[in-house]
């Protein structure tokens, strides 16, 4: 298989594994003002949307949040993903490849730069993918609306039809659908059927990955965090 013209990767879930940390740390955070969920709830109700999305959907549901509870919860949450945030088991391998194969490639992320900064910052990858992140807090457009997959693709001057998305998230998946872009939906932890209703082809593990996009057979060394 050829290679894409643009690898798009999401952050959280695909390249730094801080979904679980994030989610029970706003599992806590919720049950203080009185909404009480599962991790599987807020993996069904808040993985891949916005923080903004997330506090109406739980007002709704009876969280008494205060109205400046987006601002404050950031500012709680970064502090806490400051303790440490690994990453994403495998994916060292796949920036190998893609090193080796010289493919161009990139980050959407409806989170923010400053989280970016934090996690990223930990593992080697804020230095790596500057000039080539797109937030949805700089670009005030967040999957599944697709254009700000459609900037990262603009910027790089390639077709959407000739990207690849790797995201974790159903409303991530979506996104890639509505931009005409393929996606690989990764499951660590699940089934995957959410993000397969989206059209999306669904792996468990990065180690395969490679054949789906054309990086195999083994085409580069290690990754190591601070390379690029």
């Amino acid at each position: 298989m050829t290679p894409p013209a643009l690898i798009i990767f999401d952050c959280d879930g695909v390249l730094v594994d801080s979904e679980p940390i994030t989610n029970a740390f706003l599992l806590k955070d919720l049950a203080r003002f009185g909404l009480h969920l599962t991790m599987k709830d807020c993996d069904r109700l808040f993985v891949g949307g916005t923080m903004a999305g997330a506090g109406d959907i739980a007002r709704s549901m009876g969280a008494a949040l205060p109205e400046d509870w987006v601002d404050d919860y950031y500012a709680r949450v970064y502090a806490h993903l400051e303790n440490g945030v690994p990453l994403v088991a495998g994916i060292g391998d796949i920036l190998a490849r893609v090193d080796a194969l010289q493919i161009p490639h990139c980050v959407v992320s409806n989170g923010s730069e400053t989280k970016m900064r934090i996690t990223l910052g930990q593992n080697g990858l804020w230095e790596r993918f500057q000039g080539a992140m797109f937030s949805a807090h700089r670009y005030k457009t967040a999957k599944p609306d697709p254009e700000l997959l459609l900037v990262a693709a603009r910027q790089f001057g390639v077709d959407p039809a000739e990207c690849v998305v790797i995201d974790d998230s159903p409303s991530g998946c979506r996104g890639a659908a509505n931009a005409g872009m393929r996606c690989i939906g990764f499951a660590a932890r699940s089934d995957g059927e959410n993000l397969a209703a989206t059209g999306a082809t669904v792996i468990h593990s990065m180690s395969e990955l490679p054949p789906l996009i054309g990086l195999s057979p083994r085409s580069g060394g290690t990754f190591r965090p601070g390379s690029s």
